[in-house]
């Protein structure tokens, strides 16, 4: 197999999906000619035409309404909202709209979008380009929520959301497009002769709402999503510590199972995410892990996650939890 890294990887999903399904297109800002702001749609309009890889105005909440009439109407769109700060302007279309068309027609009618959004920091965009905003789409029911790690989980499961007859909101760590970075600016791998890395050229899935066991272990479970799963791996090495790495991979729904048994053969959970503590996701999970693991734990759960702020211009790599900050909660967990 190919080695890809995660651009590339987004890129060949797509393509095959224009090629498998004539309903398939695929928009946004810059997404046509130019290829995107990150290249992931590079080519594709040459290949399939202007008239399914195409351009849209500056405005996401056109973009959104678009795509929930093209939805309804027989299309599979898959829009592109260029960062996920932005897609606040389309969040009514959103919420209020695509997440509810199915329960609202009584099931006459669904909506099959998928929501591309490159999310999270590492690349020095202030605080306007860096946000991890999944958490507020995890508390709207009708919704799919998705945050790949690897260039294989990634086109495996937008394969799957484009399939998928329900909305997706389709969260990419840009921090990984081209490798994962650790805690350390300067510390980057790259994705070539990662096992990840391996990808099919052809047509393949990975099911929406199966968690992805990283790393085995059976001292402590780390649970983590998106660009933290790669820090996570560093700071389970730093520990010493040996700990189940468990990459939700999907937000909504998410895998209990597997996450409820690797903690009832640990006794001690750490969860980690990019986005702010207050409300996170990661404070939904833990309390889902009380309830369901009270007897079996053997220390309080951890959270490690970005700080309650506007996300820092200069200090971003303050700002997001680092093999440092993650190795400390490990730790803190073989101490009681």
């Amino acid at each position: 197999m190919p080695n890809m890294n995660m651009i590339q990887s987004l890129n060949s999903a797509l393509d095959i999906m224009l090629e498998r399904d004539e309903d398939v297109i695929v928009y946004g800002q810059d997404v046509g000619y130019f290829g995107g702001v990150f290249r992931t749609t590079d080519g594709l309009q040459e290949k399939h035409g202007s008239h399914r890889v195409f351009d849209s105005p500056l405005s996401e909440g056109g973009i959104m309404a678009t795509a929930f009439g093209m939805g309804i109407n027989g299309l599979r769109p898959v829009v592109e909202i260029q960062f996920a700060d932005y897609i606040f302007p389309g969040y009514d279309q959103i919420v209020n709209e695509l997440a509810k068309i199915r329960h609202r027609s009584g099931g006459q009618y669904w909506a099959p979008v998928t929501v591309r959004t490159p999310a999270g920091g590492g690349i020095r965009g202030g605080h306007h380009h860096s946000q991890s905003p999944e958490a507020q789409f995890t508390h709207t029911p009708g919704l799919k929520v998705v945050y790949c790690s690897t260039p294989f989980n990634a086109k495996g499961l937008l394969i799957s959301a484009i399939e998928c007859n329900d909305p997706v909101i389709f969260f990419e760590p840009k921090r990984c497009y081209r490798g994962p970075f650790y805690g350390d600016p300067h510390n980057v791998l790259n994705w070539e002769g990662h096992p990840e890395a391996e990808v099919p050229q052809s047509h393949y899935t990975v099911p929406l709402g199966e968690a992805r066991l990283a790393m085995e272990g059976d001292e402590c479970t780390v649970i983590s999503w998106g660009a933290m799963v790669h820090v996570s791996e560093q700071a389970i090495r730093d520990s010493g510590v040996s700990c189940d790495l468990i990459d939700l991979q999907t937000l909504v729904p998410w895998d209990r199972d597997a996450v409820v048994n690797s903690i009832k053969k640990t006794g001690r959970c750490v969860i980690v995410h990019e986005a702010p503590k207050t409300s996170g996701f990661g404070a939904e999970m833990a309390a889902s892990v009380q309830e369901r693991c009270f007897y079996h734990l053997e220390s309080p759960i951890q959270r490690v996650t970005g700080w309650d702020t506007p996300f820092p211009h200069t200090t971003e790599w303050d700002y997001m939890p680092g093999p440092a900050r993650i190795t400390a909660a490990i730790r803190r967990t073989q101490e009681d």
